[in-house]
């Protein structure tokens, strides 16, 4: 087994790279191509979702696959190789069998215990599977991955230590109401008819809204989802469906929007939601930075302070300095400035700072260097301190924060890339929830007891999954040492009536299941040891020594394996 996987996930990047990243459906099939056409792969597979993309590949190469499969994701993704690396995470073997036995479990979801992650990992093997880049080994690994998920689901109580992220969303919206109590009588607008889509219209619907609106690219799919709510014997809802273009007339209604499509661009800019506000309140819905600064006494002295000319500012004209080697960025008045410059060029600037005119002063002879500097520095720091010369260091006075007006529009944004504006978290009225505000709530969730026992249960997992891959391994040698030893058989009986013209049917059939009998008994015991001996960890190379024993054709065991791997890229996801 040689089970790579490379990716990057909410855990190891910001939510700006992930959305940057991640890819259509288009780029995941030819992602999927170009990943078993190049060298070290031999199968592959893709799981995108939200918060993660990560590429999973059969390798003969560990380097040489790493390399490989950056390169892939980073041209695949459009973001640079050299941006993309370090937020990329690499797991072989074992390691990355755990890694996808916990995502399934829903131990690396951004919300602890989610299931929505099983159904996504079961469209990655359909799609592998359509494009027959899985093999038995991505075939036997995704399939044991969805056991195990649904295993610590049923065994376990996952699901208390955490929820599906529209219900988590639902939960920030609420800001810590009951969401039940909170969404009760609202009308609700849900923007694409996807699964993720889906499953907020159905927790709305149960949760108890008014009326849902679902609003699709596709009508025909809109219109599906909205009758399967109108229909639901668990719900009273009342679910109509409408095109794309009456998003913005539909919004107008709307208390509750929960955005999810696979579009690439905005879907919902911060103009739009702003007409929104403006036709709810009938006032403008202006961004908090801009009623903080109109409104607010202290940043109104800030901004005054900051306006008002320091003492001699306003030119560089005659400064001492070399503004060449001014970092930029910095004030040639700023303590920054003058940062490792020597004394006597420290004192120049301290007099010119302070409105004197530049002063040629060579160092004193028969004074310590580093006594002189000392001094020079310290008169220079008087200086600027006396005439403010470090604007960099001066702090503003305390801001009062202005009480932000209650939302009238909340917004659920749970798309990647994201479909809502992110400038649409400053303004008033307005509360938008969207993945990374959703993955900074979830950082201090508490973690369930559950989790351990779910833990466990992966440990186990894995070594019974690595256990049953050596076994496997070893399984093409094995049908080889038998055909072999049928072949002999057959060689032998047509060598004996050769010999025996006259033997009659019935003594030949006798004779014939002897010898079969006869071979089966030698091979069982050591086919069946073998098989125990490969399945420990380090019993690989037991393969190879039954080959050498036997004098086995390689060729032979290899057309084994490629006909048991033909089979099992046919395979239907469990």
């Amino acid at each position: 087994m040689s089970l790579l996987v490379v990716g990057l996930s909410h855990r190891s990047a910001p939510v700006s790279v992930l959305e940057r990243a991640s890819l259509s459906a288009d780029a995941q099939l030819k992602l999927l191509q170009d990943t078993v056409a190049a060298e070290p792969a031999a199968e592959a597979a893709v799981l995108a979702t939200c918060n993660r993309i990560e590429l999973y590949a059969d390798v003969d190469k560990f380097h040489a696959g790493v390399a490989e499969l950056s390169t892939l994701l980073a041209q695949h993704s459009g973001v640079g190789l050299e941006e993309l690396t370090p937020y990329l995470y690499v797991h072989y073997e074992d390691r990355a069998v755990h890694h996808l036995f916990s995502v399934a479990c829903g131990l690396d979801s951004m919300v602890v215990g989610e299931g929505q992650i099983l159904g996504q990992i079961k469209d990655s093997l359909a799609r592998a599977q359509d494009l027959h880049t899985a093999g038995r080994l991505l075939n036997d690994l995704f399939q044991q991955a969805l056991r195990v998920g649904k295993r610590a689901h049923s065994e376990t109580g996952i699901d208390r230590a955490g929820q599906s992220l529209v219900t988590f969303g639902l939960e920030q919206l609420a800001a810590g109401a009951e969401v039940q109590t909170w969404v009760r009588g609202k009308k609700a607008l849900v923007i694409g008819a996807g699964s993720m889509s889906s499953l907020a219209a159905a927790t709305l619907a149960r949760a108890g809204v008014a009326e849902i609106v679902v609003a699709n690219r596709t009508f025909e799919r809109a219109e599906r989802l909205a009758q399967i709510l109108t229909e639901g014997d668990d719900t009273d809802v009342l679910a109509r469906a409408v095109p794309m273009d009456s998003v913005p007339g539909e919004l107008t209604r709307a208390d509750v929007a929960v955005s999810c499509t696979g579009a690439t661009g905005i879907v919902l800019t911060a103009d739009a939601v702003a007409a929104t506000v403006e036709g709810r309140t009938g006032a403008p819905a202006a961004e908090l930075g801009d009623a903080h600064s109109e409104t607010d006494a202290g940043v109104g002295a800030v901004r005054e302070a900051a306006e008002t000319p320091l003492p001699g500012a306003g030119t560089d004209e005659n400064c001492p300095l070399d503004l060449s080697s001014v970092p930029t960025g910095f004030s040639v008045m700023g303590e920054a400035a003058v940062a490792g410059m020597d004394a006597a060029t420290l004192e120049q600037h301290g007099a010119w700072a302070a409105g004197g005119a530049v002063v040629d002063r060579p160092r004193e002879t028969g004074r310590p260097g580093a006594e002189a500097d000392a001094e020079l520095i310290t008169a220079l720091a008087a200086t600027a301190a006396s005439v403010g010369r470090i604007p960099e260091r001066r702090r503003p006075e305390p801001v009062a924060e202005v009480p932000r007006p209650q939302p009238v529009l909340f917004l659920l944004d749970l798309a990647m890339p994201r479909d809502i504006d992110a400038a649409v978290h400053r303004l008033a009225g307005v509360r938008l929830v969207d993945i990374e505000s959703l993955a900074d709530a979830s950082a201090d969730a508490p973690m369930a007891a559950d989790v351990d026992m779910v833990r466990r249960i992966v440990a186990d997992e894995v070594a019974a999954f690595g256990a049953a891959q050596r076994a496997a391994h070893i399984t093409p040698t094995v049908v080889a040492l038998r055909s072999m030893a049928a072949d002999v058989v057959a060689g032998e009986i047509a060598r004996l009536e050769g010999r025996l013209p006259g033997l009659d049917d019935k003594h030949r059939a006798e004779i014939t299941q002897t010898v079969k009998r006869v071979v089966d008994k030698l091979l069982h015991a050591p086919t069946v040891r073998v098989k125990q001996l490969a399945a420990e960890p380090g019993g690989a190379g037991y393969a190879d020594a039954l080959r050498t024993l036997f004098d086995l054709d390689p060729e032979t065991v290899a057309s084994v394996s490629r006909a048991e791997n033909s089979t099992e890229k046919n395979r239907g996801p469990a």
